[in-house]
């Protein structure tokens, strides 16, 4: 009977697991056909897959979209740790009655929908722009700095830090380290699953960012990745083969940072301190 139920529970993870990963082998097998072969649902693979790599060369600047896409990922990812980080950490360790107050206004600020803060910070990097224009409309930073921090990433380091020995830090203290020291030189190595867990979601999120970058980055060759995907398939006669060919080149980098960092990612998601 036991042998029976295992079986059980067996075919159905696997058909899900089917089910899970079919939309990525499609795209493969898609970018490897002619576009009149994926709108037929052809799911063979196809020897196009050079043909639409040298078609989307020709048609669109892929390298600059890519350095775009790049730049503000590792930026923002970059920035995002180190504040949220901070921001977690100091709300865990020095707690107070007002931080708490201001910790649970920081939490309801997720509950704004971010189609409703659009308009106040175009118009506030609009008028930005009129000072300081290189961080304005139409620029990489604009379409960074709306997104250097969350107050997610701010309450999953907060959590995290909840789980944190404090015999470290008294341990640091004593020893004369600094408050910063003792972020920088014990709580930052300690913490280096969570670290990880966050760079995931930080890059990914930004990686496939599309809204905020379609209103502020106006130039063609401002342009991300998102946004280049999203002006193939807005064409006249899309080319189908030509678009899952970009997709899968814009799922490469999110795929090999997640493989990277897997192991630290499930160890951070739950928490774990090493």
């Amino acid at each position: 009977m036991h042998k029976i139920k295992q079986s059980f529970v067996y075919i159905i993870l696997s058909i899900f697991t089917v089910i899970s990963i079919f939309p990525f082998l499609w795209m493969i097998v898609s970018a490897t056909n002619k576009s009149v072969d994926v709108t037929n649902g052809r799911l063979l693979p196809g020897t196009h897959l050079l043909e639409n790599f040298q078609n989307l060369l020709n048609s669109v600047n892929l390298v600059p979209a890519l350095m775009n896409s790049a730049i503000i990922s590792i930026a923002t990812t970059i920035l995002s740790l180190i504040i949220a980080s901070l921001a977690g950490y100091g709300f865990e360790i020095y707690r107070s009655k007002a931080k708490d107050v201001v910790f649970n206004i920081l939490l309801l600020s997720m509950m704004i929908p971010f189609a409703a803060l659009m308009i106040p910070l175009f118009r506030m990097f609009g008028t930005i722009s009129q000072y300081a224009p290189g961080i304005g409309i139409d620029t990489l930073t604009a379409a960074m700095l709306p997104s250097i921090t969350t107050a997610f990433l701010i309450f999953f380091f907060r959590q995290n830090t909840k789980m944190f020995p404090r015999a470290l830090l008294e341990a640091g203290r004593i020893d004369g380290l600094t408050e910063l020291g003792v972020f920088f030189r014990i709580y930052v190595p300690t913490m280096k699953t969570t670290y990880a867990a966050a760079a995931i979601i930080t890059f990914m999120a930004s990686w496939n960012n599309y809204l905020w970058p379609l209103v502020v980055l106006q130039s063609p060759e401002n342009h991300t990745i998102p946004l280049l995907i999203s002006n193939l398939g807005s064409s006249h006669a899309p080319d189908f083969g030509m678009i899952m060919t970009t997709i899968v080149i814009a799922t490469l980098p999110t795929a090999l940072i997640f493989f990277l960092l897997q192991k630290h990612f499930v160890a951070g998601m739950m928490g774990s301190v090493k």
